[in-house]
């Protein structure tokens, strides 16, 4: 069984910083770009992930 992975649409993300909010040790913040980045692409809390993908006003974040 494959892990699941983590990804952000860079080209959507509005950088609202929710995710990075929820999840600190899976999603990081890039201050030049504006955007959120993931750090943690397996292995991370799924609760975790569904939350910040549910909170995500682009709907940008995939796990899959």
């Amino acid at each position: 069984m494959s892990k699941q992975v983590v990804a952000i649409d860079q080209e959507e993300c509005l950088g609202c910083e929710a995710c990075v909010e929820l999840c600190p040790e899976i999603f990081g913040f890039d201050i030049d770009a504006t955007k959120a980045y993931v750090i943690m692409e397996e292995g991370g809390d799924e609760d975790c992930i569904e939350e910040a993908m549910g909170s995500c006003p682009a709907g940008c974040i995939t796990y899959e």
